[in-house]
């Protein structure tokens, strides 16, 4: 998947490189780093989970989360490869990652949106977050990033 995602930013003017790089000023080295398989390896050896979601032996996306401590997790990112957009296929990695953060006892999941695309934010909405508040960050590449910061609040398992 590392492979792939970082492919597909090489061309400036698809939806991915668009959406994910040039509308936030990121920097092509720090997206090279964020997306290069040893990271997401390490991710995964130290507190990240991914799901994936495979069509004929092909990855078309993912969701990763991060455990913050015991009652919160942040969903870091979710990626669905463009041509398979609008399927269905972000909603079905959302809900196995917050089932899994259910059996796990979170209490919350946390995700972040800019505060201007639109599109996340309905889609965070319409799956049950709420909005937190509006913010800005420091970038770790030194912009500034207006959030819209959303947190789904999980009912305990009953057994």
């Amino acid at each position: 998947m590392s492979r792939k995602i970082l492919h597909l930013l090489e061309d400036k003017n698809n939806q991915i490189y668009q959406e994910n790089v040039a509308r936030f000023g990121v920097p092509e080295e720090y997206v090279r780093k964020a997306f290069a398989e040893e990271t997401l390896l390490k991710a995964a050896a130290e507190n990240a989970v991914f799901h994936v979601a495979i069509q004929n032996i092909e990855i078309i996306g993912f969701a990763q989360t991060i455990q913050e401590d015991s009652d919160t997790a942040v969903l870091d990112r979710i990626i669905v490869l463009p041509r398979y957009a609008g399927r269905g296929i972000g909603t079905r990695l959302l809900k196995q990652a917050i089932a899994e953060q259910e059996l796990k006892g979170t209490k919350n999941v946390i995700a972040n949106a800019g505060k201007r695309e639109a599109h996340a934010r309905r889609f965070y909405e319409k799956n049950g977050f709420r909005l937190q508040k509006e913010t800005t960050i420091e970038a770790p590449w030194g912009n500034k990033l207006e959030l819209a910061i959303y947190r789904l609040q999980l009912e305990p398992e009953k057994h």
